[in-house]
């Protein structure tokens, strides 16, 4: 499987680009992820694969502890489709994209700066690798 993360907006500098860098390279070893990053709403809707289950960020979605989102991924991973996250912009994201997507994921009921969104979703993802492989992820 692999974990497509498609991203409005760029990183501007650090500390952002730094801590993305860093996940980036702990999960090479536990997961193939690829970060795009896109202008806009419609540029997100044509990176988007077809078969592939959509997972949107949005504070109104599903809140999962780190050993659910563990489960998620295991559940992803055996059904064999990759995975694709969509980290909305300043502006959130087009009706158009939530609507289409498979699972809304909440990281809590506040905004989230879109730069930190993505930080917070690489290390969360690196902490369900973890718990999957039966590894200490408190760290």
């Amino acid at each position: 499987m692999k974990i497509i993360v498609v991203c409005i907006g760029r990183l501007r500098g650090a500390p952002f680009a730094d801590d993305v860098a860093h996940y980036g390279r702990l999960m090479t070893r536990q997961a193939r992820v690829e970060i795009q990053e896109v202008k806009d709403d419609a540029g997100a809707a044509k990176r988007i694969p077809e078969s592939a289950f959509v997972c949107v960020l949005d504070r109104e979605g599903a809140a999962l502890s780190s050993t659910d989102l563990a489960g998620f991924l295991e559940e992803r991973r055996l059904s064999g489709s990759d995975l694709c996250f969509v980290i909305g912009g300043p502006f959130g994201l087009d009706p158009s994209i939530t609507d289409r997507a498979d699972m809304r994921l909440s990281f809590g009921p506040i905004t989230l700066p879109h730069e930190l969104a993505r930080v917070v979703l690489l290390e969360q993802l690196f902490r369900a690798h973890k718990i999957l492989a039966g590894e200490k992820y408190h760290y």
